[in-house]
């Protein structure tokens, strides 16, 4: 079924103008937050609360991964770790099993998600509706970082490159997406002047996953993906290699950023930083799970420098961060 990207996006927006109570508009610097938050600092993050009545310390913490793929093969993954975060907080953590980005952001927009992990396509938006306060991301034993969009399709496709996709259909993953939607659809019309429906067929799978098992079945001639949730995959056995073609490797982008809602009491921000980097990951069901996309460790990041790629590549494709 052919989908309009027009109306996908304009969805999404109207989903963000649901988020929440939008609190009186703060006179204060703010850049592309909302008008909920104030930047004093110029880190492009939502400040903490200088009002206590506006800070919250919750019993409960709520913990949410990006749902790129299955949220019960994640659950599973995170659990060793949340048990760390429930010992370094002295708090209870509780795993939710988001389905989808928009999903994702309205939670804590709304109050209902404390800590979590964004994909990279949809921390800008966390950051500027949400007030998403990033401060790490996966890296491997060495400190390498980061992950590749590909484009890929199946062996006896007829499809060599990407220019082939001309007339053809292209699995996107979700419009929020980085590798799944917003780089592929820079680099496909600034490099081969190909754009979603004037020049071949979009269509959304929802996850990662869903566009991985897509061309591996053959469902989809070629889908745009993250390769880190393919390298899992693969030594998962959930794929072979031989059922996928790559036709298109881009720049290496940030991975998923972990952090917590913006108006965390201080103290209770440091107690969730200190148990990132203070996490033992050696025999942990966390290092078992990502270990397959070769990370090891968490390492401290700014959104304002990592994010940098990611916000020009908006800015071709005209995203706004505005919540309304």
């Amino acid at each position: 079924m052919k989908l309009d990207i027009k109306l996908l996006l304009g969805a999404s927006a109207i989903a963000l103008m649901s988020f929440g109570t939008t609190a009186s508009a703060q006179d204060c610097p703010r850049g592309d937050l909302d008008e909920r938050f104030c930047d004093v600092d110029g880190d492009m993050l939502a400040d903490t609360p200088t009002d206590p009545a506006d800070l919250v310390d919750p019993d409960t913490l709520i913990f949410a991964y990006t749902p790129v793929e299955d949220p019960a093969v994640y659950k599973e993954a995170w659990s060793d770790f949340l048990t760390h975060l429930e010992k370094e907080t002295g708090k209870s953590v509780v795993f939710f099993p988001v389905q989808n980005n928009a999903a994702q952001i309205e939670a804590m927009r709304s109050g209902r998600l404390h800590i979590a992990g964004f994909n990279t396509g949809s921390n800008p938006l966390a950051v500027n509706c949400a007030g998403f306060n990033p401060f790490t991301i996966m890296a491997s034993e060495d400190g390498n970082f980061g992950y590749e969009m590909e484009i890929i399709t199946y062996p006896g496709s007829g499809i060599t490159s990407p220019a082939d996709i001309k007339g053809k259909q292209l699995a996107f993953t979700s419009p929020t997406s980085n590798s799944g939607f917003k780089a592929p659809s820079a680099i496909l019309k600034a490099e081969f002047g190909l754009e979603a429906e004037k020049d071949f067929e979009p269509v959304f799978s929802g996850k990662h996953d869903n566009s991985i098992l897509g061309v591996a079945n053959k469902d989809y001639p070629a889908a745009a993906i993250a390769n880190s949730v393919m390298s899992r995959m693969i030594e998962r056995d959930v794929i072979s290699p031989d059922q996928v073609t790559s036709i298109y490797k881009s720049q290496t982008f940030p991975t998923t950023g972990f952090g917590t809602a913006h108006n965390l009491t201080p103290e209770l921000k440091e107690k969730i930083k200190n148990a990132f980097f203070n996490f033992e990951w050696e025999g942990t069901t966390l290092k078992a799970e990502f270990e397959k996309s070769n990370e090891g460790q968490f390492l401290p990041m700014t959104y304002k420098e990592f994010w940098d790629v990611i916000r020009k590549i908006d800015a071709a494709n005209g995203v706004s961060y505005a919540c309304e």
